[in-house]
């Protein structure tokens, strides 16, 4: 039967015209190609995520200070360079180099013989001239009684006053060139002005000084001290308006030490804004009792105008610098991380003030940034090796957006430094 069936059907086939034998056909081969086509770019069913590792924390409400951050120098509260007055050889110096000397202690002598001299000739001269004004005003007495008995003309008197009177002149001028002999002397004998510690010497013993103007040392004062710094004329508002309330409290960061900064107080604004700059000088005064900051010193210089109450901050570490600005992964519920843009303020002891973006109690994630995406499932770690990290270093785009927008990766413009008020 199934002979005769398929004998029947070629029979129909050879009676078939041949136009339509050749369009039957192409159909087939179409048909064959689509399932070919199929199953070639057939995809298996994406597998699921793995879960990324990261670090995370949480943003929390504290209070936050409003901080300005500038580099400064240490002063001396009062420096003074000790210079000579007179002429001559220093024949001795009375101190060490870097000794801590009391208000009067000898500091240098300088030949003192020949003005020893000069004292004595001054003394001389002024008694002198002492003893012939005490003769000239007794003899104008006695021709003042002689003309008042009509015995010498008037004339005669007046001479002898004169001369009594041009006698009182030279013994001021007397005393004047002893009191002028007297300080050259004593000008000798260089002491300290003040309590301080000398620094190094300018001049050695034996020299031979020719210039009243011969630098011998400088002498300053370290207890208490001035940290001067300069801030920009536009923080100078919010420094006056704070300054007139209290005190502001200044903190100085020495390179190297891991203590507890030294506190003072802002106790000098300068007058006027340098125009060339555009900066103004302020000084604040530290106590420095134990003298552990010292004229000459670079320091970072932490001026604290207020404290701000509850805003929201997270780790520095979390805020990331992308394409579109600022940004934060949010750990959502089920370990899903959301792309937040953020708005910062401030950077304060490794702590970035949030004013939009994200609120407190919100968990952020802090590493692990350069392998996440919107969406993406992650797994908080305690802490994370160098290949969970990954390399984060360049600046990225934005996440979930195509890898074609990664082009053209830069480097991420610097931060302000922490604390800078921007």
């Amino acid at each position: 039967m199934n002979i005769v069936k398929a004998r029947g059907i070629i029979g129909r086939l050879r009676a078939t015209p041949r136009k339509k034998k050749v369009m039957m056909t192409g159909i087939v081969l179409l048909c064959v190609v689509i399932i070919i086509i199929y199953v070639v770019t057939r995809k298996e069913p994406a597998p699921p995520l793995d879960r990324v590792s990261v670090t995370a924390a949480k943003a929390v409400a504290r209070d936050m200070p409003v901080e300005l951050r500038e580099i400064g120098t240490i002063e001396g509260y009062r420096s003074v360079p000790l210079y000579a007055q007179i002429t001559g050889q220093l024949v001795k110096i009375h101190f060490k180099e870097g000794q801590d000397v009391k208000k009067g202690q000898p500091l240098f002598t300088i030949d003192p013989n020949q003005y020893q001299a000069k004292v004595r000739q001054a003394e001389a001269r002024l008694a002198q001239d002492t003893a012939q004004m005490k003769f000239s005003r007794d003899e104008a007495k006695r021709y003042r009684y002689l003309y008042e008995k009509g015995a010498v003309s008037l004339s005669d008197y007046e001479n002898k006053q004169s001369v009594a009177d041009a006698q009182g002149s030279l013994v001021i001028a007397g005393k004047a060139s002893l009191q002028d002999a007297r300080l050259d002397l004593a000008h000798c004998f260089i002491s300290a002005p003040f309590d301080g510690r000398m620094g190094a010497y300018a001049v050695f013993e034996g020299r031979m000084i020719k210039d009243v103007d011969t630098q011998l040392a400088t002498i300053n004062q370290i207890t208490p001290v001035y940290a001067a710094f300069s801030i920009p004329e536009k923080d100078l508002p919010a420094v006056r308006k704070y300054s007139a309330e209290r005190k502001l409290k200044v903190k100085v960061i020495i390179a190297g030490y891991t203590g507890e900064p030294p506190e003072g107080e802002l106790t000098f604004m300068d007058n006027t804004v340098n125009i060339q700059t555009g900066m103004i000088l302020l000084k604040a005064t530290f106590p420095n009792t134990d003298r552990f900051l010292w004229p000459g010193q670079f320091v970072n210089v932490i001026l604290t105008l207020a404290t701000e109450k509850d805003v929201v901050v997270v780790p520095e570490r979390a805020i990331q610098l992308g394409q579109a600005g600022k940004y934060a992964f949010v750990v959502k519920a089920g370990n899903t991380v959301e792309y937040r843009v953020v708005t910062t303020d401030r950077t304060v002891q490794g702590l970035t003030v949030v004013r939009k973006g994200i609120t407190a109690g919100e968990t952020v994630v802090t590493d692990g940034h350069f392998k996440l995406r919107e969406g993406f499932p992650v797994s908080i770690r305690d802490s994370l090796s160098a290949g969970q990290r990954g390399n984060g270093g360049g600046l990225e785009a934005a996440p979930g957006k195509p890898a074609s927008q990664n082009a053209g990766r830069g480097t991420p413009q610097p931060e302000a430094p922490a604390g800078t008020k921007k």
